[in-house]
């Protein structure tokens, strides 16, 4: 892992740690985050990602850091777009679930084209939308069980801001993501991917 992206993620972890808007809100939305690194750093030697994906991965993690800082219904930014826009909520929310969906689905496309688990890039690019959607509707899973767990996190954790379809229109950002990332990034995704084939990480005798 490339120490500029290790120092980006460390720094931006303490500063979102630092009297975040709420303790266990800040938990609950950096421990994705946290769960990447300590998976990235377990299969660093083993399975490399390319420079695209891990990234990515690094950008969704800093707007995890920032939402789980501020609460999603409560980050600074937002709340003046919003009002520039004439909106009735923060929607920042909804980047997170565009990301949700745009960031995993090039990591999913990653690991099953190099590990060959599909035939076919039709059969690979629908499998990963519909990852990428079942990974949005367990995390909406996730949100509710959350809520009826504590009252005191839900309505940080949740982020509807009184907006009945929000389940709903964030599982469509998921998709939107998805589907973004598959048609914009599918080309320079394949290079990167034929450059690490080419010029594979050596083996390591780290165990890890």
């Amino acid at each position: 892992m490339p120490p500029l992206w290790i120092l980006i993620f460390t720094l931006v972890l303490l500063w979102s740690g630092w009297d975040p808007k709420d303790r266990l809100t800040w938990f609950l939305e950096v421990a994705p985050a946290l769960a990447a690194l300590g998976l990235l750093w377990c299969t660093r030697h083993r399975f490399p990602l390319t420079p695209l994906t891990l990234w990515l991965i690094l950008l969704h993690s800093l707007i995890l850091m920032v939402g789980g800082h501020y609460t999603y219904a409560e980050v600074p930014l937002f709340d003046w777009i919003a009002e520039w826009l004439g909106q009735s909520r923060n929607n920042y929310d909804k980047l997170g679930h565009l990301a949700q969906g745009f960031v995993p689905a090039l990591c999913a496309r990653e690991v099953i084209l190099r590990l060959k688990l599909i035939n076919g890039r039709i059969w690979t690019d629908f499998f990963v939308v519909c990852f990428c959607l079942a990974l949005s509707a367990f995390y909406e899973l996730i949100e509710w069980w959350v809520a009826l767990a504590s009252n005191e996190a839900a309505d940080a954790f949740l982020g509807t801001q009184g907006y009945v379809w929000d389940t709903q229109s964030d599982m469509l950002m998921a998709l939107i993501g998805a589907l973004l990332a598959l048609i914009t990034l599918h080309r320079y995704h394949d290079r990167q991917l034929a450059r690490l084939a080419r010029f594979p990480v050596p083996p390591s005798t780290d165990s890890a």
